[in-house]
């Protein structure tokens, strides 16, 4: 979201996730039901160890939706006041901040124009760059670098 003031610009960047809590628990409570209802009738076919297979699935789906879940918890703020450029990457783990003077970065967003693929997108400084927006992707990434290139340019009053 842009701020009201000419040289100023802000924009907050969360993944996207297409499961609430509540679908979580209908997925996984579907999940449990059918491999429950496919357990019991190979146990009754006295092939039981599909049964304990069966239960591992369950697991290896609650495990992979709550490593799905706890990527959900980062964030990325980009910010432009004055000549600073300030980039706050939050997850669990804690926070990373970066600080960059507005007149001396570029928005560089890598692109195969033969395959007409968008790779990633960066903030170059002195040589050195800061890859941003890593979980949007390649479309939200393309449209992400024009708004930056916009708010970079600033005003000349």
């Amino acid at each position: 979201m842009a701020n009201a003031k000419a040289d100023s610009f802000s924009v907050t960047l969360y993944p996207h996730r297409s499961l609430s809590r509540f679908g979580l628990r209908v997925v996984l409570g579907a999940v449990i039901t059918s491999n429950l209802v496919i357990g019991i009738f190979f146990w009754s076919l006295h092939a039981w160890p599909v049964f304990g297979f069966l239960g591992l699935d369950v697991v290896l789906v609650f495990v992979a939706f709550a490593l799905n879940n706890r990527s959900a918890a980062q964030s990325e703020q980009i910010i432009f006041e004055g000549d600073e450029v300030f980039v706050i990457h939050s997850s669990r783990k804690g926070e990373i901040r970066r600080n960059f003077n507005r007149r001396w970065i570029r928005i560089e967003l890598e692109r195969d124009e033969e395959r007409e693929l968008t790779g990633r997108l960066f903030i170059v400084s002195h040589g050195k760059k800061f890859e941003i927006a890593s979980f949007l992707g390649a479309e939200e990434r393309a449209a992400l670098a024009k708004r930056l290139q916009a708010a970079l340019v600033r005003p000349k009053i």
